[in-house]
């Protein structure tokens, strides 16, 4: 045997010592809001289970068209419960895995930490120059800032300062730029898990300002690894996931 077939079949042996017999990958998309919870419980999920877990973030606007395109996701972690429904109501999605794995909360948020007050007066000042509110099109926390702005009767005063982003992720980094003073992004993107104070300045906006924000999970049905798929969303819904849910400042 050639050193190089040696070395192959080291290759192939450890590979083999990576990815346990049995195990399964789990392509899963998660809204961009979810992203840093949806490492961690992804994490403990392998660590318990052998499957590996393949995380896509980004808006749950454009993972619903590219599901419907065809894209090979086995799991959609959504913002909203209205895409993961639809998704149901056209075969696409397994009905018995449909559930809500989080509610998400909306802040205003600013990288400097002495421009946002706890009432979100500074809406209405003049210490800043752009807004970053995320798509509302693509973006459930999008549609919950627009809702805020209409509540507060905000919406055609602050209407030229706002910088559109395509996604929640890309409002956050927006303002994290300097590109924007301000942002409405979601909790879970600033709470740090130890539950220290979350770094800046921000507004938790009233809930009664805008349209509960359920995060919903499901299936995809075309998926080829269903049973390891399913184990993923359940595990949502366990005590460890919990944990990881409520740390970063959601709720279910």
């Amino acid at each position: 045997m050639t050193p190089a077939s040696i070395r192959a079949l080291c290759a192939l042996a450890l590979a083999a010592l990576a990815f346990p017999a049995g195990a399964d990958e789990v392509q899963v998309a998660v809204a961009a809001n979810f992203s840093a919870a949806a490492q961690k419980i992804a994490a403990q999920f392998e660590k318990d289970t052998g499957h590996v877990v393949k995380l896509s973030v980004g808006a749950t606007g454009k993972f619903y068209a590219q599901i419907e395109a065809g894209a090979p996701f086995d799991v959609l972690l959504a913002a909203d419960q209205a895409t993961p429904g639809k998704l149901v109501a056209e075969g696409k999605g397994v009905p018995a895995t449909l559930h809500t794995y989080a509610v998400g909360k909306l802040v205003l948020w600013s990288a400097d930490p002495a421009l946002v007050d706890g009432n979100g007066d500074v809406l209405k000042s003049g210490q800043w120059k752009h807004l970053s509110v995320a798509d509302a099109r693509l973006a459930p926390y999008g549609q919950a800032a627009r809702e805020t702005l209409a509540s507060l009767k905000l919406t055609q005063a602050l209407q030229p300062r706002i910088v559109t982003a395509e996604s929640i992720g890309q409002a956050l980094q927006f303002v994290q730029s300097g590109n924007a003073e301000l942002g409405f992004v979601a909790l879970g993107q600033v709470q740090p898990p130890d539950g220290s104070k979350p770094a800046g300045s921000m507004w938790v906006v009233p809930a009664n300002l805008y349209s509960p924000i359920r995060q919903d999970a499901v299936v995809i049905a075309r998926t080829q690894v269903a049973k390891a798929a399913t184990q993923f969303v359940d595990y949502l819904a366990s005590d460890k996931a919990r944990e990881v849910v409520k740390a970063y400042g959601y709720a279910w």
